[in-house]
């Protein structure tokens, strides 16, 4: 980590997930080693937090940009770092097709149910009855159709080795969260295919919510709609 003032708003999961980034990392003697890649949302200034090499990606193309890093640099732990927004929506053929291809790259994920960077709008992952800035009448299944479970869907995919859905929510949610990306970096080199790790993490600016009750809410709703734990187990090859 660097030290740097933080840009997100109170209670954002964005810097326990960077951290626990770090962490892995650090564990993993990779430090000089890794290349991050950021999209646009809000993460987009990650290089501002990280003291290690992180590039820039259009939205959506996390992934593009992170497959040319890997092929060309296949030594290094080369990550994507995404929102719902950027990963769910604009970068969906992206995401899906670098898990068809098998890309050796490791993604986290997390999922706040919204538009975080432009005002809190409607994303794929936000959940039936939840209020945004777009959905005033809260998602209606017959009108804003239901929530997507990238999880769920890339699962099928043979090239998609390993997929872990955690949460922030609680102390041992974030050490399970912990557990996940390191055990989604390790697969990666040792040379198997791609992985990814969903983080439910609060946004309590556009939830409407105090931290606390943020991550209250994450534990006994948003979990119901995106169940903990692994979704496809890491495999040997």
């Amino acid at each position: 980590m660097t030290d740097a003032p933080t840009h997100y708003c109170p209670g954002c999961g964005h810097g326990i997930a960077h951290r626990l980034v770090c962490e892995v990392i650090d564990e993993l003697g990779m430090r000089e080693n890794t290349i991050a890649v950021a999209p646009v949302g809000c993460a987009v200034l990650a290089y501002d937090y990280w003291d290690f090499d992180t590039l820039e990606a259009a939205h959506g193309r996390t992934p593009a940009v992170a497959t040319g890093v890997k092929r060309i640099l296949p030594e290094k732990l080369v990550f994507t770092y995404q929102g719902d927004g950027d990963l769910a929506a604009i970068g969906t053929a992206e995401i899906i097709h670098a898990g068809s291809r098998g890309e050796k790259l490791s993604v986290v994920f997390i999922n706040n149910g919204v538009y975080g960077m432009t005002g809190g709008q409607m994303a794929p992952t936000t959940i039936i009855g939840q209020t945004t800035s777009t959905s005033q009448y809260t998602r209606r299944s017959d009108k804003e159709g239901f929530p997507i479970k990238i999880l769920e869907m890339m699962s099928v995919l043979p090239g998609v080795v390993y997929l872990e859905r955690t949460s922030l929510h609680s102390p041992g949610e974030v050490l399970k969260t912990k557990r996940a990306i390191k055990r989604s970096f390790e697969t990666q080199l040792e040379g198997k295919g791609f992985s990814m790790v969903e983080v439910l993490s609060p946004c309590p600016t556009y939830w409407g919510l105090d931290p606390v009750r943020s991550m209250e809410r994450i534990e006994k709703v948003i979990s119901k709609e995106y169940p903990l734990g692994v979704v496809k187990p890491a495999i040997a090859v």
